[in-house]
């Protein structure tokens, strides 16, 4: 009798448990159609980071007012040869001194790459460096510049004889393209741009808008000397 009591609760359980797992019947599936959330809307972007936050738009702006000092402001030029040194990019320095930056720039006149460090809490220019020789990833203003020193130049027919032969299409202009770039250095068995890496070069990556790469790999921009050469 005993053994009987055991099974039947036992079999009552696993019963209503059963009962319990199904899908309880209701009008449709609401459950299963729960209306998705999508990503929270972030909300206006802080004035100020914290630690080693990303800087904020509004930090980069009031780092390169603090970073460009009258004296860097008239001395140096930038890569359209205009007053003041050319703008490359800006970090948050994690050296656990509160919230400085880093910012980089290059003067067309010295053909220097400047280092500014700027603490954004006391809002001063904290220290300064220069350097020959040495070279940061090119900006955007940089990229379009060799894009259109090479548009001017007779080894732009490379380029639109490249883009034949990849699309098949007669080239029309820069519109459409995406325009990317490396900086070059010279290697010791250059002859076409054996000034580059003192001088300021860019090798250009071209894509169209189809996703097809254009090879201009055997030009480079110098962008201090104004001249565009073919690798020999």
């Amino acid at each position: 009798m005993g053994i009987a009591t055991v099974t039947a609760v036992t079999a009552f359980g696993v019963a209503s448990w059963h009962a319990n797992a199904a899908p309880s019947p209701g009008p449709g599936t609401a459950a299963a159609e729960q209306a998705r959330v999508s990503d929270p809307d972030p909300g206006p972007e802080p004035a100020t980071g914290v630690g080693r936050d990303a800087l904020t738009s509004g930090e980069v702006d009031r780092a390169r007012e603090l970073a460009v000092t009258p004296e860097l402001a008239a001395g140096a030029e930038d890569v359209t040869g205009a007053k003041g040194p050319e703008y490359l990019s800006a970090d948050v320095l994690a050296d656990g001194g509160g919230r400085r930056a880093e910012l980089y720039y290059y003067d067309y006149k010295t053909d220097k790459l400047v280092k500014q460090v700027v603490d954004l809490k006391a809002g001063k220019l904290a220290e300064s460096y220069s350097a020959a020789g040495m070279q940061r990833p090119a900006s955007e203003r940089e990229v379009a510049t060799a894009l259109d020193m090479l548009l001017a130049d007779p080894l732009a027919a490379e380029l639109k004889n490249a883009y034949q032969k990849a699309t098949g299409k007669q080239f029309a202009g820069k519109d459409g393209l995406t325009v990317k770039a490396h900086v070059y250095k010279a290697r010791p068995a250059d002859t076409g741009a054996a000034d580059c890496g003192k001088h300021r070069c860019l090798q250009l990556v071209v894509e169209t808008a189809d996703g097809l790469f254009i090879d201009v790999n055997d030009i480079i921009i110098d962008l201090s000397g104004r001249t565009v050469a073919r690798l020999k």
